[in-house]
């Protein structure tokens, strides 16, 4: 296995004391003083028509929320991402940053954010969105990783293959054990 070619992710802390000293009883208490001592420095407040429907489309949503949280962080600052009640779509998006920001799959992000905020309860519409998000950050990161001639390679293989190979591929519904890495032949 090329090194080059694996997909690398940070890694999130490794222990709940190298988290911020937050507790879950402190969750009413985020008023601007405790905010401003605990360093948030950015809330994102997107004026997003999302209802919490189980049809709502939410993954549209993911990239603008990512690039915010992601231009927040590289100046040093702290996010604070809340909805109306912190229970569904605020934590669908925490879920899919920490999903894509750091290589989880949803059911570990899910337990992560749930370690933090007990209540949290994406709606299944979200639950099944963040589920399929998990192969396409996967699949556009891979494609990002390899050469033109690499994708071309790989599409004609893709376009050769026999019917019940093809579908085999498309049955295999265990994306989270894929271990995606991007081939070099040189």
């Amino acid at each position: 296995m090329d090194e080059a070619n694996k997909l690398q992710f940070p890694s999130l802390p490794a222990t709940k004391e190298d988290l911020l000293d937050w507790a879950y009883p402190m969750r009413r208490e985020m008023q601007l003083q405790i905010l401003e001592r605990q360093g948030i420095t950015h809330v994102v407040y997107l004026v997003l028509d999302i209802a919490d429907n189980p049809v709502e489309n939410i993954i549209r949503c993911f990239p603008s929320t990512k690039e915010f949280i992601d231009g927040c962080l590289a100046t040093g600052g702290k996010v604070l991402l809340h909805g109306n009640a912190g229970i569904s779509r605020s934590a669908a998006l925490v879920i899919a940053y920490l999903m894509e920001t750091f290589g989880m799959k949803y059911r570990d992000a899910f337990s992560h954010v749930q370690e933090r905020r007990f209540c949290i309860n994406p709606n299944v519409g979200f639950v099944h969105q963040l589920q399929e998000y998990e192969a396409i950050y996967l699949a556009k990161l891979t494609i990002k990783m390899m050469s033109p001639m690499q994708l071309g390679r790989s599409f004609s293989l893709q376009a050769g293959m026999t019917g019940s190979r093809k579908r085999s591929l498309e049955e295999d519904e265990d994306f989270g054990s894929m271990h995606v890495t991007a081939a070099h032949n040189g």
